[in-house]
């Protein structure tokens, strides 16, 4: 018999995920909100414990919404509001929370370790809540997260047995000493020691209260436990344990698009693409089609859009019924996570963004403003594109190596759109046959009622263009060239300078600079602010650094790390090329 259930409390660092968005304005674990210290922490969980009918409140709240509180809060602090989550809800956090990829652009992996955690949360709300919980979810998911911690056999392939003969024949398998129980006419055998007892736990637990499930699960369990099939060469197939998180991948993401969210790959494709439009052809180029496709999928009502901004699920969901009186609690609980960020404000907000981005976005709030008082409708689908474009930054782009977070997607979407606003080609307006790449044009002034008739998908691509040519291969190129006559009498930094050239110039011929950012250390030997204003310039999304104006003043040497800001128009493009002009200049100084 396996020994009591006792779970160690683990503090397990809560990694920030690569959170996405939905057309509504809902995150995932993609962008995540940065953990809230302790004393937040504690105070925000007992402000939402403390509301009255929480039960009734619990299961009417948005799966994204309750993965924020869990992500800002801390999973294994957040037991007895899990206790409360319903297996519909669960499911639809399994897919934000246990899914990640290791950088932007990747394709999101299992988290093994993480379904570990739940599996112990879950059981130290009572195995009892913890089986009727996994009950209710896919079952190839469960039995995929059990079989990266058990291995499941038949008795009968690990005991021994009689031959015809009388003689005692030794089981068909056996193990080393290790972690094993058996379990409902199962033997179950420890992969890993981690969240063992829970596991085995629940495991009891379904076989005593949910029969059919059970061996749903070990029977999938069973099947991921043999072992690997002999190479010979002839094919490279998936293995079992692959082909199953193959499946499973497939259909989350299938669940997700019609959520509204972007795969990375689609949210790469669609950013490339991007930074390759023509402005100086004659016409507007189409829609792009991965934009298309993702607004085509998206099955809308003006009611789900309304509870959503309210972090509530639609009726008819599997929210028990709750008593009239309960209102006010889902009041005051919906007011407590606005209170602490959690829950995103109406999409008037989006004309704003963060104050000291907002000085800079004055083309984009008067257009926007412009739409909202004309067409609501239309001023709705402007807030649509946008979640789009914060969503595709999260899932497909980086911010200082790392990954976006959801305030920084929407503030980098905003600022991309008034530059392209700033920089809309004129003869777009008035298409012309042939190139006008020659022609030198104006700024292009726009009519105040320029959205009502233009998405800002297009806006967004023309302003990504921007910065990737003016800003993120024109500094790319400056830096190559100016590398070319810097002479260092230290032999290891000028070896190291050539590298990087040699290193940048292979990157930037197939316009991806951002890939030598780890041979632009050699810069940090020269300047410090100099070196972090370049890695900010020479990016996927290129950002304005601290370091920028610290490097042209030889008062200021210390700068912020994470000290930036957003390019956004054309005049802070001006104030990058007068930095790098003086580049020459400051290296050798």
């Amino acid at each position: 018999m396996p020994k009591p259930f006792h779970r160690t409390r683990r503090r397990r660092a809560n990694a920030l995920r690569s959170d996405t968005m939905s057309p509504n304005g809902r995150s995932e674990p993609g962008s995540s909100p940065a953990p809230l210290a302790t004393r937040d922490q504690s105070r925000l969980l007992d402000r939402i414990l403390d509301t009255p009918h929480l039960a009734h409140v619990v299961p009417r709240l948005q799966p994204e919404l309750l993965h924020r509180v869990i992500q800002s809060c801390g999973l294994e602090d957040c037991v007895e509001l899990v206790a409360l989550i319903t297996p519909a809800q669960l499911a639809r956090i399994f897919d934000l929370d246990l899914w990640s990829a290791g950088q932007p652009g990747l394709d999101e992996q299992f988290d093994a370790d993480r379904f570990g955690v739940w599996v112990e949360v879950l059981v130290e709300c009572g195995a009892t809540v913890a089986a009727q919980k996994l009950a209710g979810m896919d079952v190839d998911l469960v039995s995929a997260g059990l079989a990266r911690h058990v291995r499941v056999y038949d008795i009968a392939a690990v005991t021994p047995y009689a031959t015809t003969d009388g003689e005692e024949a030794a089981a068909i398998l056996s193990f080393d000493d290790g972690l094993a129980c058996d379990v409902g006419g199962y033997r179950v055998v420890a992969r890993r020691t981690d969240s063992w007892d829970a596991i085995v736990a629940v495991l009891m637990s379904l076989d005593t209260e949910h029969r059919d499930y059970f061996h749903q699960a070990m029977r999938g369990c069973r099947a991921l436990s043999n072992s690997r099939p002999e190479v010979d060469g002839l094919d490279d197939l998936f293995g079992a344990g692959d082909q199953v998180m193959f499946d499973l991948a497939v259909d989350r993401e299938g669940r997700r698009e019609k959520q509204g969210y972007a795969t990375p790959a689609q949210a790469c494709a669609f950013l490339q693409m991007s930074r390759q439009l023509r402005l100086g052809h004659g016409a507007m180029p189409p829609a792009n089609p991965i934009a298309r496709a993702y607004f085509r999928a998206i099955d809308e009502t003006t009611a789900t859009d309304a509870l959503s901004t309210a972090g509530l699920l639609p009726a008819g969901s599997d929210a028990p019924a709750a008593p009239e009186d309960s209102a006010e609690a889902v009041a005051a609980v919906v007011e407590v996570l606005r209170e602490a960020g959690l829950l995103a404000q109406q999409p008037r907000a989006l004309l704003g963004g963060s104050q000291g981005h907002a000085k800079r976005l004055g083309r984009i709030q008067e257009q926007l403003q412009f739409v909202l008082d004309c067409d609501s409708a239309v001023y709705s689908r402007r807030n649509e594109e946008l979640a789009y474009l914060a969503n595709t930054l999260m899932a497909g782009c980086s911010i200082q190596a790392r990954p976006f977070r959801a305030q920084e997607a929407s503030d980098a979407a905003i600022a991309v759109c008034n530059l392209g606003l700033e920089n809309w080609p004129s003869h777009w307006l008035h298409p012309k046959h042939g190139d006008t790449s020659s022609v030198i044009e104006a700024e292009t002034v726009l009519a105040d009622d320029f959205l009502v008739g233009h998405d800002l998908v297009s806006v967004f691509q023309v302003g990504w263009t921007v910065l990737h040519n003016k800003v993120s291969m024109y500094a790319a190129e400056r830096l190559i060239e100016v590398l070319k006559t810097l002479r260092c009498e230290d032999r290891e930094t000028q070896a190291e300078l050539d590298a990087l050239r040699i290193e940048m110039a292979k990157h930037w011929q197939v316009g991806v600079p951002w890939h030598a950012r780890d041979a632009l250390d050699a810069i940090a030997l020269l300047d410090m602010p100099a070196w972090a204003t370049l890695l900010g310039l020479i990016a996927e999304c290129p950002v304005i650094h601290a370091g920028m104006g610290a490097s042209q003043d030889s008062r200021t040497r210390a700068v912020s790390a994470t000290a930036f800001e957003f390019i956004s128009e054309n005049s802070q493009i001006a104030c990058v090329r007068k930095f790098l002009q003086s580049l020459p200049e400051t290296l050798r100084s």
